[in-house]
């Protein structure tokens, strides 16, 4: 998979920190000592964090190098930590363990919460946000369908009902708190969809196409199936229904 490109996933920081900032306002934790954000990207997210618990020893976690310089550029203050989330373990507990966005990229989801939640020192929280992703959205079928008739594997995201999450976490929790939200994004057309799709979903499908000719008419194939699936409103404009999964989850 193609690193990440911190400039082209921040064209929309505004709409992606949102759910940050969401999920964020329902943490049940007044004063953290230790925090960290796991698959913390450029650092839009743990910003948040740093906002809200600015007394807090606040760590970003990712493992991709140009996120992480990024990161490091937004606040040199905070532990920038080069390392992937899905096998990570703690040294020492945290009173929260955030994670905006990343989950849906992970294998294994009940193995990375069981390590996640493992993490969380008693009375903190274990918070994650990630995309929903069902065979109903006219976005993934149609990623889907490019992806078939281009020959390539679509490994894609993955995202479980909150059933799964809860059945998972009740275990070892006081508290469960699940949530989906759909977010009706303004664009400005499919081009501007297509933007937001080649910062995150379609990176590993952009990268196992053979040349950049491939890989163009990918996007045009994309891009048609885009603004057929989300026509246009009479300013010129779209509607882009986007629906996330959050949940918060309080440590025994």
């Amino acid at each position: 998979m193609t690193n990440w490109n911190p400039d082209l996933y921040l064209t929309f920081g505004g709409e992606r920190t949102r759910a940050a900032a969401d999920l964020l306002a329902r943490v049940p934790v007044a004063a953290p000592a230790r925090v960290i954000d796991l698959g913390c990207g450029p650092g839009n997210s743990t910003a948040l964090l740093r906002a809200r618990w600015p007394g807090a020893d606040l760590t970003g976690l990712d493992n991709d190098p140009a996120m992480l310089t990024a990161a490091r550029a937004s606040d040199p203050g905070v532990r920038w930590v080069e390392d992937s989330a899905t096998w990570w373990t703690a040294s020492a507990p945290y009173d929260v363990v955030f994670s905006n966005a990343a989950l849906q990229w992970l294998p294994d989801h009940a193995g990375v919460l069981d390590r996640w939640f493992a993490a969380v020192a008693p009375g903190g929280a274990l918070a994650v946000q990630l995309p929903v992703v069902h065979p109903r959205s006219p976005l993934h079928r149609l990623v889907w369908d490019v992806a078939e008739a281009f020959g390539v594997a679509d490994s894609g995201t993955v995202c479980h009902a909150s059933e799964f999450y809860y059945d998972v976490l009740a275990p070892h929790a006081t508290t469960i708190d699940l949530w989906e939200t759909e977010y009706a994004h303004v664009l400005d057309g499919p081009d501007a969809m297509l933007t937001w799709l080649r910062g995150t979903r379609l990176r590993p499908l952009l990268s196992a196409l053979p040349d950049d000719e491939a890989r163009g008419r990918f996007e045009v194939a994309v891009r048609d199936r885009l603004a057929a699936a989300y026509p246009s409103r009479a300013d010129g404009r779209v509607l882009f229904p986007f629906p996330r999964l959050f949940f918060v989850a309080t440590r025994r």
